[in-house]
């Protein structure tokens, strides 16, 4: 089944995100304090449909590629990260509706543009119990990293089944997700952090709570919807894309910060304005050129990806290219706000900076496991032939 979202389409969706950046840019310090995002900010997400966009349009999403998704975080992070993040995580919580029961994901959509936040890592467990006559799983499980949780009608959590001894049920199709209403879940008060504060990103809890079956799911791989190019497109890169795509939204910010303050600040000791330094001429040029390669091939193995899930499963060259370009986007990224932050000296370190928003978001950002050194090793383990099958590319 080809991708038929036109191009027309996607654009209107980038430059929904664009319009939103002076808003975003204004209330970064609201976000920062609330530590999560205001819930107008979050329902003015949703209704951009910036929560469904990886989900096929006959499942109620907006069935855009993985470059349009990343290009909208990167442009929505170029204002605030924590937005963006929160986009991130919302989105990809949805890309299991395609693994629902009809009845389930049809109650989840009487709100079309229903907010969703969930984390991956299997953190819960799941045993069958039923109750009154009704099939259901009693859940326990502690989940960390929830970003966007406090904004979200239906948190999700990564679990595996177990018997009521509490050992491990074995299955060719096991279930592997949870859907909890909010009032089901703890939520912790312990996102306090250095970087993306606004993202909310705290930890829930379950304790013996009780859900119907059709609130769980298995792998979409598993379902009639596989052969979707959407689920075609590698899964961990599709969780790991839009790190780079943040972090690089981040850069870019960071360099026309530069480029724009520089030319009004005067160092102290000096009589000319910073933007007349050699020093900073180098660092700039080199800085956004390194950006831009990085920008480049990370666009152009995303496009390939695409291209070649139309037609059919990803490849292991798929995989891995489409990792390490974002782990070395990540990288770059940093880099560059790294330097931006330290050639404009003290000015760097206020509040009204977005600098030094960029340097804690982007800091906190890569340390998100699907962009850490890991993913490098485990793609120098393929290139060397001691990995053939590489499951965690």
């Amino acid at each position: 089944m080809m991708n038929t979202v036109s191009r027309s389409h996607e654009a209107e969706l980038i430059n929904a995100a664009s319009v939103l950046q002076e808003q975003l840019g204004r209330r970064r310090r609201e976000i920062d304090e609330a530590r999560q995002l205001p819930q107008d900010l979050a329902d003015q997400l949703a209704d951009h449909g910036f929560y469904r966009l990886v989900v096929p349009e006959d499942l109620g999403g907006l069935g855009v590629s993985p470059e349009t998704f990343c290009r909208i975080c990167e442009v929505l992070a170029e204002a605030n990260g924590s937005t963006a993040w929160c986009v991130f995580i919302g989105a990809t919580s949805q890309y299991l509706f395609g693994a629902l029961p009809q009845a389930q994901l049809e109650e989840m959509l009487k709100d079309p543009n229903v907010i969703t936040s969930g984390v991956f890592a299997d953190s819960g467990t799941v045993c069958f119990e039923s109750r009154n006559g009704a099939p259901g799983y009693r859940v326990n499980g502690h989940w960390r990293w929830g970003s966007g949780c406090r904004n979200a009608a239906w948190i999700s959590g990564g679990v595996h089944e177990v018997n009521s001894d509490g050992e491990r049920i074995k299955s060719d199709a096991p279930l592997t997700r949870v859907f909890f209403k909010p009032d089901e879940v703890e939520i912790q008060d312990n996102w306090h952090v250095s970087g993306l504060r606004g993202s909310g990103s705290s930890d829930y809890i379950a304790q013996n709570v009780w859900v119907p079956a059709a609130r769980l799911s298995g792998n979409v791989e598993d379902t009639p919807h596989a052969s979707r190019p959407i689920y075609r497109f590698p899964k961990f890169a599709l969780l790991g894309c839009p790190i780079g795509a943040i972090c690089l939204g981040m850069a870019t910010a960071c360099l026309q910060e530069v480029i724009k303050v520089s030319k009004q600040k005067t160092p102290q000791g000096s009589r000319r304005p910073l933007s007349l330094r050699p020093s900073l001429h180098i660092e700039l040029a080199a800085s956004e050129t390194a950006l831009s390669a990085a920008k480049s091939l990370f666009y152009q193995r995303i496009a390939q990806a695409w291209d070649h899930a139309q037609l059919g499963p990803a490849s292991l060259d798929d995989r891995r290219g489409l990792r390490t370009a974002t782990v070395h986007l990540v990288n770059t990224s940093i880099n560059v706000i790294d330097k931006m932050y330290s050639v404009m000296g003290g000015t760097s370190v206020y509040e009204d900076s977005c600098l030094q928003q960029h340097f804690r978001d982007v800091h906190v950002a890569s340390q998100h496991m699907m962009v850490g050194e890991p993913v490098m090793e485990l793609a120098g383990r393929v290139m060397l032939d001691l990995d053939t099958q590489a499951l965690g590319l």
